[in-house]
């Protein structure tokens, strides 16, 4: 019989490490791996006022508006009325000074002021504000992306925003590092809403998806497409999504976004699970969870083969039943730990849950960046997280009797971080320097309208 602790040893000249050893290279390789974040909210700088920073951004994101409210008398009423930087400044005292900012969105922002060589017990915000108004916002940039050792960013991009159509309209050409995701959300959750905008572009629909409705929001889609090279569409659907259903959402994705996706080579990406507006008070701090069914998703994935879906769910109770349908599809990718999943035990338990059920087959985390300093806090965190995860797996392997070379490591951990949703989106090393290139042919031309 076999002592893996004895003969698996850092001074093997095989390179096969012992379990110290291993521990310090997964760390090393983890930490030190660039990633590709696949769902933000982010925009570069050419974007203007669509792209925040800055401390006051940060303090008053909705993730530490819900939790103020548990810690104030101040009404949601008289909140909204406050200038931004009084909630940011609300927000640091009853979060940060008078508690300890031990939730995971608050300990983010310490994470973040730490990064940055600023103080985390000050009482006030003057050198944090005094700091981040001073950075060029192309500077700052590169260092949090520096900081954070993400490659590219995937935004969320909305066809149906006017202000963001003008921008793609106007500029030449945008940080290459940001690449574009076309967001379904208005199409397929708000379309009478949506079909009085393309209405006033002129494009000849109606509410009720009569007469040219259909052929008329295809080709603003495939216009849309050729526009901005999106690498995946996506939505974000309710607890309650079904499918099929005898719905006009049904009828929108089975008439127009499958066959877009289908003709442009483009996967659907599926977040499922939210409740919105909970709490309307609120805002957009007011939304909240349901469970979601998993055969919904898996029906996509068994009626349309030749279609590649990604998938998040924002229940915990979803997590199991996602990983048994990816096992089942080979069409359906797993991805990161959305939004109310996004703290380290639950991260933990999810992310031990799909290398026992899928091995490297997934993607492991996303940010869901809103603010560009999240990206900061939100890898640093995770990274802990997952590297304690793949050594963990890696550490059973040892105890059966089998050995992990460094090799291997960062063959898997380049797979995770990089390697499976590059293949997924079909995202090719010829693809990526091609986008970088930005040739003349591909440049976004000011003055095409929609």
């Amino acid at each position: 019989m076999k002592d893996n602790g004895d003969i698996r040893t850092n001074g093997s000249p095989s390179g096969i490490l012992d379990k110290a050893e291993l521990r310090r290279q997964v760390d090393d390789i983890v930490l030190a791996t660039q990633v590709i974040d696949i769902h933000t909210h982010l925009f570069p700088a050419e974007f203007g006022r669509l792209s925040f920073y800055g401390i006051d951004n940060l303090l008053t994101y909705h993730y530490l508006v819900a939790e103020l409210f548990r810690s104030t008398d101040v009404s949601p009423e008289i909140f909204w009325t406050m200038r931004k930087s009084e909630q940011a400044d609300l927000v640091w005292t009853t979060l940060f000074v008078e508690s300890s900012p031990i939730s995971e969105a608050a300990r983010g922002v310490i994470t973040v002021l730490n990064a940055f060589g600023l103080d985390t017990n000050t009482t006030d915000l003057i050198e944090a504000r005094a700091f981040f108004q001073s950075r060029n916002i192309d500077d700052h940039i590169d260092r949090v992306l520096e900081l954070a050792r993400v490659d590219s960013v995937v935004m969320t991009n909305d066809p149906f925003d006017l202000d963001e159509m003008q921008v793609w309209n106007s500029v030449e050409a945008i940080d290459s590092r940001f690449l574009a995701a076309l967001r379904m959300d208005p199409l397929l959750n708000h379309w009478p809403r949506t079909s009085e905008r393309l209405a006033s572009l002129g494009y000849l629909v109606d509410s009720h998806m009569s007469g040219e409705t259909v052929l008329e929001i295809r080709r603003y889609l495939d216009k849309c497409v050729a526009r901005m090279r999106p690498l995946y569409m996506a939505v974000s659907l309710p607890d309650d999504f079904q499918y099929p259903a005898g719905d006009v959402r049904n009828r929108i994705i089975n008439e127009i976004v499958l066959p877009a996706a289908r003709d442009h080579r483009l996967p659907f990406a599926l977040m499922v699970g939210v409740r919105r507006g909970v709490n309307p008070a609120l805002r957009a701090a007011g939304d909240g969870v349901g469970r979601a069914d998993v055969s919904a998703v898996e029906r996509l994935c068994v009626e349309n083969p030749d279609i590649r879906f990604l998938a998040t769910f924002l229940s915990r109770e979803n997590q199991h039943e996602l990983c048994v349908a990816a096992r089942k599809f080979n069409n359906l990718m797993p991805f990161g730990c959305w939004w109310f999943l996004n703290n380290p035990s639950i991260v933990a338990e999810i992310t031990t849950e799909r290398f026992e059920l899928l091995g490297t087959t997934f993607i492991p985390q996303h940010s869901d960046a809103r603010m560009l300093e999240h990206l900061i806090y939100k890898w640093q965190h995770s990274r802990h997280i997952i590297a304690d995860c793949i050594y963990s797996s890696y550490e059973r392997l040892l105890s059966v009797g089998r050995a992990v070379e460094r090799e291997e490591i960062i063959r898997d951990v380049e797979k995770l971080f990089i390697g499976n949703f590059s293949e997924w989106v079909s995202l090719t090393p010829e693809r990526i320097q091609r986008h970088r290139d930005r040739p003349e042919t591909d440049v976004v031309q000011p003055g095409i309208e929609f």
